[in-house]
């Protein structure tokens, strides 16, 4: 009985562990986690988003050098600034276009934060879990803007942010020292790319 017990656990753990870690393909659509338990080692095409990210669970339990530590800490908050300032942008703004790349950058940069969180616990690394300073001081700011004005500084915002998230992600992707996380940089700079140029338009005809 107490093998029973014990190997039932085990088996909700693993469930969970999955459940929880799932990764997401470039365009932000998470992979269905009830594919990922049933699929083979090396089934190349029906499970093709599921093993585009690493899985912890596949990863060595390992720390990062600081290069890397340091731009995982950067790329939790970037991604958490977007996704708060995108909610906002979800209720406030009035511009349609506006509103819609608002509902894209929640859906995307969270499902890429879950893709790095996951990565980050496979490491050791511990990212942050809220905003603060300037970062937090950016949403504060947004939050008093109304109407267009709210729409032209939230645009200003992410067409701002993205040159710089894009950037950095260029950087980690060429020079990046841990395999795992350069392939995430690799994998996001495509999705990263159109979010600018989607911001830059969107940005000159509010002018």
């Amino acid at each position: 009985m107490k093998k029973t017990i014990f190997y039932s656990f085990a088996v909700c753990a693993m469930v969970s562990l999955f459940a929880c870690g799932g990764p997401a393909s470039n365009n932000g659509k998470t992979a269905d986690s009830t594919g990922i338990s049933e699929a083979p080692p090396n089934n190349s095409d029906a499970n093709r988003d599921v093993t585009n990210m690493p899985d912890s669970s596949k990863m060595a339990t390992t720390t990062v050098d600081d290069k890397t530590h340091t731009f995982m800490n950067d790329a939790a908050v970037g991604g958490m600034t977007e996704v708060e300032a995108s909610k906002l942008a979800e209720q406030k703004a009035v511009n349609p276009r506006v509103k819609m790349f608002a509902e894209m950058m929640v859906k995307d940069h969270s499902a890429a934060g879950e893709e790095l969180k996951t990565i980050a616990r496979g490491k050791n690394v511990n990212l942050p879990a809220e905003l603060g300073g300037k970062n937090q001081d950016h949403i504060n700011d947004l939050t008093k803007k109304q109407g267009h004005d709210f729409d032209k500084a939230y645009m200003k915002m992410m067409e701002s942010d993205h040159k710089d998230v894009v950037d950095m992600f260029e950087k980690c992707a060429k020079d990046g020292t841990d395999p795992d996380v350069k392939t995430f940089c690799s994998q996001k700079l495509p999705t990263l790319r159109m979010h600018l140029d989607s911001a830059k338009a969107i940005n000159k005809s509010l002018k």
